[in-house]
């Protein structure tokens, strides 16, 4: 049996789980415009909040004709808990501020970091996860090998020339 730790189909079961939830926060989100589930990390953009730049709407260069320009989305903005009206533009222009300006009103830190973190600590929950998915599989193939081999044993015994 192969070392579970280096094991790439578990790797790529582990991978393939984390990404299937954060996009599935992000669709569903987006298309909800659901901003709790877009808010789950608390976050903005991957490594910063000046990624957005990349974005052909959000970029901050003088030639961008966008009124999105040099602005991040409203799922990186800070929610008061006593405002009573949702202000969608409150990421209007945070590009141009620096980091310290920009954070009373938005998240700064990246997605990357906080989804690094947040599978720190949560490690032994998705080691559980994995256990739990794969040692019925692993239960099954045994006692399905099993079975096979009974039957095998069974016909053998059964007709020697079979």
């Amino acid at each position: 049996m192969a070392c579970l730790a280096v094991d790439p189909a578990i790797l790529l079961m582990v991978v393939g789980i984390l990404m299937f939830f954060i996009t599935f926060c992000g669709c569903i989100g987006s298309l909800r415009e659901n901003i709790c589930l877009l808010q789950t990390f608390s976050c903005c953009g991957g490594i910063s909040y000046k990624d957005w730049s990349q974005n052909m709407y959000f970029n901050c260069t003088a030639h961008n004709p966008s009124r999105e320009r040099c602005s991040v989305p409203y799922s990186c903005c800070l929610q008061a808990e006593d405002q009573s009206v949702i202000n969608t533009m409150c990421g209007q222009g945070m590009q141009a501020l620096n980091f310290l300006e920009a954070s009373e009103f938005i998240y700064t830190n990246g997605c990357i970091d906080k989804l690094v973190n947040w599978i720190h600590s949560n490690l032994f929950l998705l080691g559980g996860v994995a256990l739990g998915l794969a040692i019925p599989q692993v239960l099954v193939n045994q006692i399905r090998d099993q079975i096979k081999l009974q039957l095998y044993n069974q016909q053998h015994r059964a007709d020697p020339w079979y």
